[in-house]
């Protein structure tokens, strides 16, 4: 059995050390408040962000992150994407030189636009980064945690990482799938965030399932668009980590993207929404920097840029739907 470090303790790094010490891996779960990480050593149930399940008997909790990481087969970072230089920057000391890192993070760098393998590539030492792995595809931590069938997807360009943590991630409850395309993965993985608000804010506007199904669809299209002017492969956008994560995302009940959509449409403010969620809902941040990418890569993405107006300029939910539907005429393939 491996030895795995899983940073951030929120409801996706709890359930993932379940299933893995669950599978029998002696996994050290790292928490970034000391009194949380105390109280769910002492409790062994997230009451906060997984109140559901139990941890297993073989995941140790801790807040500090040298323990965490030190002398680990894998390192498992769940941490929101806007922490990730931040915290992944201060672990790279502490990293033994065949650890496989396995991002599970799904956002781009706010300023820089950079993806997580990016920022990997600058704090981390150059064979570790080559190394790194990213985990992505439809799973809600709720779900996963309950054992539920899933499916997901990781993402690597040394095929020997890779099928290591397909093997060692695996159950009979949850089956992993590799690929080469590290940046159509991620890619993937964070755009479906800001497509699906739109999806909640036209539920929330009670425009229907063909509206919410038009949404999908174009949205898939302009994920796919800016993905591939990124370098990434066209067909990874049908996928687990494309088509699967964006349906989940779109409209399954669980997801915080939707669930801020919702509030958006029923006319609540983005401060207020905010405020109220425990969780972070990573689209929020990510519509800023994908708008930005966009921009900057001269790639057509309406729905992204109207979302931009709505979470950064106060355009109401009800226009922003409504400017979609008015522009001008296009082929479906354009």
């Amino acid at each position: 059995m491996a030895s795995v470090g899983v940073i951030g303790a929120g409801s996706f790094g709890t359930c993932l050390a379940m299933l893995l010490g669950g599978k029998g891996h002696q996994v050290t779960l790292w928490a970034r408040r000391p009194e949380f990480a105390a109280a769910l050593a002492n409790t062994r149930v997230n009451q906060t962000y997984l109140p559901e399940v139990e941890l297993p008997t073989t995941v140790e909790v801790t807040s500090d992150l040298q323990t965490a990481v030190s002398d680990k087969k894998f390192v498992l970072a769940t941490t929101p994407s806007h922490a990730a230089r931040e915290v992944l920057g201060q672990a790279a000391a502490w990293l033994a030189p065949d650890t496989i890192v396995v991002n599970a993070s799904k956002g781009l760098e706010q300023g820089s636009l950079a993806r997580i393998d990016q920022i990997y590539a600058d704090i981390f030492p150059a064979p570790i980064a080559a190394r790194a792995t990213h985990l992505s595809g439809p799973t809600f931590a709720k779900e996963i945690a309950q054992r539920l069938p899933s499916a997901i997807v990781i993402a690597g360009a040394d095929p020997e990482a890779t099928g290591a943590v397909q093997q060692e991630f695996s159950t009979d409850r949850f089956r992993v799938y590799t690929s080469e395309d590290v940046i159509g993965v991620q890619m993937g993985g964070a755009l479906k965030n800001v497509i699906a608000i739109a999806a909640g804010m036209s539920d929330g506007l009670e425009f229907g399932l063909n509206t919410r199904a038009a949404l999908m669809t174009r949205g898939l299209a302009e994920i796919s668009r800016i993905g591939v002017k990124m370098g990434a492969n066209p067909l990874t956008f049908a996928g687990l980590s494309g088509m699967g994560d964006l349906v989940l995302t779109c409209a399954g009940e669980l997801s915080r993207n939707r669930r801020v959509g919702l509030a958006l449409g029923r006319g609540r403010k983005l401060d207020d929404i905010i405020a109220e969620m425990q969780m972070v809902a990573e689209g929020v941040k990510t519509t800023r920097a994908a708008a930005e990418l966009a921009a900057r890569e001269g790639v057509s993405a309406p729905i992204t840029d109207v979302m931009h107006a709505v979470l950064y300029e106060d355009l109401p939910a009800r226009a922003a739907l409504t400017a979609l539907m008015g522009r001008s005429l296009k082929s479906e393939l354009s």
